[in-house]
């Protein structure tokens, strides 16, 4: 029998899922972007272990505008990656690269809420074509 999940990081990424959900479609936000291609790597909370990697080419119209990506650490509570300014300003800025990194501001897990921040870090490039 199904259990359904409760929790708070069940309840984070359920309000995240629909912000995502409820935003437009970068075509539709980004008149002008013709191509993102983004480059993701995840790094423990010292930033010497590469935990992950991920490379892909944003199909535009389907790809919504809240541009945000799960946090590596399966226990982490409130935390994730959010891109979504830094790409809108990068849009603005008609750049045609952007890159920096992130750390999660979650916690490490539901025993350390409040004392013990999750601190993965995202390091990530954006390549953009207008």
């Amino acid at each position: 029998m199904y259990r359904q999940r409760t929790g708070a990081r069940f309840e984070h990424r359920e309000l995240e899922s629909q912000r995502v959900k409820d935003s437009l479609s970068l075509a539709a936000r980004f008149g002008k972007l013709k191509s993102l291609t983004v480059d993701l790597s995840f790094y423990d909370p010292e930033g010497t272990s590469k935990t992950s990697q991920v490379k892909y080419t944003v199909n535009l119209a389907n790809a919504k505008s809240v541009f945000r990506f799960n946090c590596p650490n399966g226990e982490c509570i409130r935390g994730d990656f959010d891109l979504t300014d830094e790409l809108a300003k990068a849009v603005a800025a008609k750049r045609t690269t952007v890159s920096g990194e992130k750390t999660c501001e979650g916690w490490r897990s539901k025993t350390t809420i409040d004392t013990v921040h999750c601190a993965n870090i995202l390091r990530y490039k954006l390549t953009l074509a207008y």
